[in-house]
């Protein structure tokens, strides 16, 4: 796939920004690409990275050229990617050896070298301390991009010395017009994947080709419409059921929190086309009836309050059964 902006989806302030600046030659030495996992963060930084070493010298790369063609595989000399030894740390040899020494040699044949420090929140502090001499006189041809989900985490001082961009949201519309156009989803899936995304189109394309998700939707829709009917034996029941996908619970429980909202606005404006699982509007319609305001807001208070209590490492039954109990009485 080309390294160039077209294969981006959203984003178009981060593309925007980096169009100007690469236009302008007011290049700065440090970025931190912010975002959660799946996001775009690497594309948006191969992108920019391939346009800083393009022969041709455009604010986007041509896709054509000696440079841009190494750069879609990924053996650009002057596009560093900087790895971990080890899996949950990039320690200070990490840095060291892969950054601060190589970064003193000039460039092969490019304007730039460019490092690119994927998953960079786990710097621990020595290597961060290391990072930041090299921030603070970097060569002029330097420019290091730092992609994280979490850059409150950094040092202030790394903060400072760097341009931070932040990825949003993209808009649910164009979720769905990718995964329709581009991986021909269906449209009630697009709508379910998008949704459930919430602005992050590869985690979206994840859904959209998992067998799990889909196994996980049936099973979380099959509980959905019996949990006002189920007895006390039937509730443990359901918790074992919920506890076969208890690597995917927080799926699990943010599909149930999309079914409710539908349920929620059902009630409220009686709009089929607004809804999200638009193929369920005969038990939505059944769910909003049976229901009240204040109970479906509880409900959705349950579902957020039970995602904390197992990020919290409450016992995983517990919690399940709580949450049930909640469901069934509103």
């Amino acid at each position: 796939m080309t390294k160039d902006y077209s294969n981006i989806i959203g984003h178009e302030k981060i593309i925007s920004y980096f169009q100007n600046a690469a236009a302008a030659d007011k290049v700065s030495h440090a970025y931190i690409l912010n975002g959660p996992d799946k996001s775009g963060k690497m594309l948006l930084a191969e992108s920019f990275a391939a346009a800083l070493q393009c022969e041709k010298g455009e604010a986007t790369a041509c896709g054509e050229c000696r440079s841009c063609r190494q750069a879609e595989g990924k053996n650009q000399p002057d596009i560093i990617y900087v790895t971990h030894e080890k899996p949950n740390t990039l320690s200070v040899e990490d840095i060291r050896r892969q950054l601060n020494d190589d970064i003193v040699l000039k460039p092969y044949g490019s304007r730039y070298k460019v490092y690119i420090i994927d998953e960079a929140e786990k710097m621990n502090v020595q290597a961060q301390n290391a990072l930041l001499k090299t921030i603070e006189e970097p060569p002029a041809y330097a420019v290091i991009l730092l992609l994280t989900d979490n850059a409150d985490g950094f040092l202030p001082t790394i903060l400072s010395r760097c341009v931070r961009l932040d990825l949003q949201a993209v808009p649910d519309a164009k979720i769905r017009r990718f995964l329709m156009e581009n991986k021909q989803v269906p449209s009630y899936q697009a709508d379910i994947c998008a949704a459930f995304a919430q602005g992050n189109v590869g985690k979206a394309v994840r859904l959209a080709s998992s067998e799990q998700f889909n196994e996980i939707k049936n099973s979380a829709m099959q509980l959905l419409k019996r949990v006002n009917e189920i007895d006390l034996y039937e509730m443990s029941q359901a918790v074992k059921q919920i506890s076969e996908y208890k690597l995917e619970v927080n799926d699990y429980l943010d599909l149930m929190l999309i079914w409710y909202r539908d349920v929620l606005l059902f009630k409220a404006t009686a709009d089929v086309n607004r809804l999200v699982f638009r193929d369920e509007v005969y038990s939505i319609k059944k769910a909003a009836s049976h229901s009240s305001y204040n109970g479906i807001e509880q409900v959705i208070k349950a579902l957020e309050k039970a995602k904390k209590r197992l990020q919290a490492n409450v016992n995983f039954e517990l919690v399940m059964e709580l949450l049930l109990y909640t469901m069934k009485e509103n």
